[in-house]
């Protein structure tokens, strides 16, 4: 999951501290996978019937919060969605969506002290359930080391639907970092962690440093009743948006509806005209 290659600092010398931080929210406003989807979509990767699917499973979300073996529902699904694909032309996609859409949400704030870690020579790494081409693309454009992403399996260049190891979720996110401090001789004490949600609680407490930048409603109470500091990079209005995870689920369920309902209109239409 790393793009590094290299061995673990001798013992007693100095080690490099790192900055991990995680994407969505966090570098960048709302949820990149979701732009990346809107434009798989509209080369038809997938159809209307895989909208519906995702519609019912984020109805669920709402109504119940995220679960496990929601996760996996949609692990699965997308992954058999991108079968056959091949790398390149996933991987073009995400650039385009990162020039046209992606770059233009990244919260100033967080890439200014991204730029700072890079200065003080920290490595910098993103740490993201997107998939790790993705990842890669936009540590890259942002000048970090690399990325630790969700890895799919793909042979001679084609995805085949299935994934290596874990997705980049939750407790496997603090995980990958510890393997990589191995790997890398990294000083974990010294290092730093930015996330927005719960789900990047284990990484924030794998370093010496946590920091919740733009945290959910849970995880500025924890940071509070632990005294981590918290950067708010949202301005008022995308504050009050983001107080609920329900608002901006309801925003994705509607868009889904949205391009269900223009669909079934366009079929009618031709109908019609075909009589």
């Amino acid at each position: 999951m790393s793009d590094a290659a290299s061995t673990p600092a001798p013992e007693g010398a100095d080690r490099p501290a790192a900055a991990f931080f995680d994407v969505d929210n966090t570098v960048i406003r709302g949820a990149s996978a979701y732009h990346l989807a809107r434009e798989l979509y509209r080369r038809r990767f997938f159809g209307t019937a895989d909208l519906l699917r995702f519609a019912w499973i984020q109805a669920r979300y709402v109504a119940f919060g995220e679960s496990k073996d929601q996760i996996d529902t949609v692990r699965e699904r997308a992954l058999a969605l991108i079968a056959g694909r091949s790398v390149a032309e996933v991987t073009a996609v995400g650039e385009e969506v990162y020039d046209t859409v992606l770059e233009l949400r990244i919260f100033p704030g967080t890439k200014r002290l991204l730029d700072e870690h890079i200065a003080a020579g920290d490595q910098v790494w993103l740490v993201t359930a997107t998939p790790v081409e993705i990842g890669r693309l936009i540590a890259r454009r942002l000048g970090a080391t690399g990325c630790l992403g969700t890895v799919a399996e793909h042979k001679e260049g084609y995805y085949t639907g299935r994934l290596l190891g874990d997705l980049m979720h939750g407790g496997v996110k603090a995980q990958a970092v510890r393997e990589l401090a191995e790997r890398e001789g990294l000083d974990l004490e010294a290092s730093y962690a930015y996330g927005d949600s719960l789900n990047d609680l284990e990484m924030m407490h794998a370093v010496g440093h946590p920091c919740p930048i733009n945290p959910d409603v849970r995880l500025r109470r924890h940071a509070r009743d632990v005294g981590w500091p918290i950067r708010e990079f949202r301005g008022r209005r995308q504050r009050v948006a983001g107080r609920s995870v329900r608002t901006a689920s309801w925003a994705g369920a509607a868009w889904v509806v949205g391009l269900v309902a223009r669909a079934v209109r366009r079929q009618v239409r031709r109908r019609l005209e075909m009589r």
